[in-house]
């Protein structure tokens, strides 16, 4: 039997679009095209494009699935270590939804500004920050490269210390807003300041790119989600403070 890339896109979600793209760079060609010009798929296309989107939702780049399902003997292995890969994924979401519900134990009865979490190390505990890879690799391609390799050199325990002074940093900041200290005053700056520092290990921004960071903290609801969680409006006020900072003290 054979399915139409219209039927396929339906019974997918992948749209049309998206199906000629794969066929374009080989990663799923279809069974046959008939005299029409269409593209028809049967059951091994079908198979082979959800291991595709299985793969993509363990955050792998289209450039690597191609290789990563060629190189199993057969379709059953490659189920089954995608299975595994999903287990895997699975806890790992566990984990992460545990820190959710801990850090809104810690906070519920509290009043409205008060901002402190008794335990920040756990506010990023079981995230994956592989998952903007694509996205940072196609829009700042130098400065992935250069942040990978430092990645590289990081061990769990550098990561996790890592992810701790960011959350205090980010708690500091939200302190500075309920107490209604203007960004520009000079112990937010300072604040920034370190932020700015932070940042440097992984890429060097300069004034605009430095503010435009800051906005991406606001306009990408992925990145003002962390914010919202320690105090609500944080997201602006950062990006607010990280403006200043850039205007007073960086160059293009």
């Amino acid at each position: 039997m054979s399915w139409s890339i219209a039927q396929v896109a339906r019974m997918s979600g992948v749209t049309a679009r998206t199906l000629r793209h794969y066929d374009d760079i080989g990663l799923l060609k279809p069974d046959h095209v008939g005299l029409n010009g269409y593209r028809y798929y049967e059951e091994p296309q079908l198979l082979r494009l959800q291991q595709i989107l299985v793969l993509r939702e363990l955050g792998m780049a289209l450039a690597d699935i191609a290789s990563a399902i060629d190189s199993e003997p057969d379709m059953v292995s490659a189920l089954r270590r995608q299975y595994a890969r999903l287990v895997v994924e699975r806890d790992r979401l566990a984990r992460v939804a545990e820190t959710v519900a801990r850090t809104i134990t810690e906070l519920e009865g509290r009043p409205p500004m008060a901002v402190r979490i008794n335990r920040p190390e756990n506010l990023f505990e079981g995230f994956d920050s592989s998952q903007y890879d694509d996205e940072a690799r196609e829009r700042w391609p130098e400065e992935f490269e250069r942040s990978r390799q430092v990645l590289a050199t990081m061990s769990e325990q550098d990561m996790e210390r890592w992810q701790r002074e960011a959350t205090a940093a980010m708690i500091r900041m939200a302190e500075f807003m309920a107490a209604g200290v203007p960004v520009d005053d000079p112990a937010v700056q300072d604040e920034v300041h370190q932020h700015w520092q932070g940042i440097c290990t992984w890429w060097t921004p300069n004034r605009t790119a430095y503010t435009c960071l800051g906005r991406m903290y606001v306009d990408d609801e992925r990145f003002k989600a962390n914010y919202d969680k320690i105090a609500e409006g944080l997201a602006e006020y950062q990006a607010e403070a990280m403006a200043a900072y850039a205007e007073a003290r960086l160059s293009d």
